[in-house]
């Protein structure tokens, strides 16, 4: 099965390589604005390391993302200007905005600022929300509601924010937190309903927003992917609700899982993941492509390899 393990382009300029995406800054020109590539690479990370290469994921994630850009247009401005290959798209360059911004349609949630956790500890309070007594694990909260949090740096932990923080703090202005908070309600609401008709429920999701150097605020990086979104299964929520287990779902951590009971990931070296939970976990991702989009997912196999394919494709962006 064919993988991309990276997409260093040497004749690309300005590269920034993150965890999944390795991506090129291309400057403004007379008649177009600046713009990033963004090419989705096969890497599975956790721990703050990768794990693995699995076969299709950039592909998936890039046309996934794809999917929910155009039926959310016309919610929100997003970053798209070009697709030349099903691994990459040619985006406006943005200033992510330095508040993570997550959406949560349900109590769950297992990292320290999920409101499940929080709500464990006793916490009715977060987020400058005030969620009810009595909320079983998993229950519809309601009505969805924002839980921002600070962008950690250099090893730091993210920390809930309240909306009046974000402004006091002067992360965002009142007027930019009251577009940015409409505007990721409106997707998160559209996302919910698209998922429902799909037999899915759409349990919470992280969104990544920017302003453009025009000063348009844009949904950039990704939107309802299994990467950036947590997705139950309708059929079997009431069933595990009612006995207090958990939802069935995609379960993108089984590799995580698989490292964590082997080693310590933080600080060992990562033993070599079987070939056939690889291929397990491309089929997950696969699987949740077709279910979210209701499209067949055909994989791009021309080119001798994938990066021959990308390299091939972007060549009109080379620089001598």
């Amino acid at each position: 099965m064919r993988t991309l393990p990276h997409a260093r382009i040497p004749e690309l300029p300005n590269p920034y390589y993150g965890k999944v995406r390795d991506c090129y800054d291309l400057p403004a020109t007379a008649d177009q604005p600046a713009r990033r590539i963004l090419i989705a690479t096969d890497r599975i990370s956790a721990f703050d390391r990768i794990l693995a290469a699995i076969p299709y994921k950039g592909q998936v994630l890039t046309q996934m993302a794809r999917y929910w850009f155009q039926a959310t247009a016309d919610l929100c401005p997003n970053h798209v200007l070009a697709y030349p290959d099903p691994n990459v798209v040619i985006g406006r360059r943005v200033t992510i905005l330095p508040v993570e911004i997550v959406v949560r349609g349900y109590l769950a949630g297992t990292t320290g600022t999920s409101i499940l956790t929080m709500y464990r500890q006793g916490l009715r309070q977060m987020y400058g929300q005030t969620l009810p007594d009595g909320l079983r694990d998993n229950a519809p909260l309601p009505a969805p509601i924002l839980t921002p949090t600070s962008k950690a740096f250099d090893g730091g932990h993210d920390e809930p924010l309240t909306p009046a923080q974000i402004v006091d703090q002067g992360l965002l202005t009142a007027a930019q937190w009251d577009e940015v908070s409409a505007r990721a309600l409106a997707l998160f609401t559209r996302g919910q309903a698209m998922a429902a008709e799909r037999g899915l429920i759409l349990v919470d999701t992280k969104y990544e927003f920017g302003i453009d150097d025009e000063g348009t605020l844009r949904i950039a990086d990704e939107i309802h992917t299994p990467d950036s979104s947590r997705y139950w299964l309708a059929d079997g929520y009431a069933t595990a609700f009612a006995a207090g287990t958990r939802p069935p779902s995609w379960d993108k951590d089984v590799i995580r899982a698989w490292v964590a009971a082997r080693c310590d990931p933080y600080h060992d070296p990562i033993p070599e993941i079987p070939a056939d939970m690889i291929a397990a976990t491309s089929r997950a991702y696969v699987e949740a492509y077709q279910a979210i989009t209701g499209e067949t997912f055909v994989p791009d196999l021309t080119g001798d390899t994938v990066l021959d394919r990308i390299r091939a494709n972007l060549a009109p962006w080379f620089t001598a």
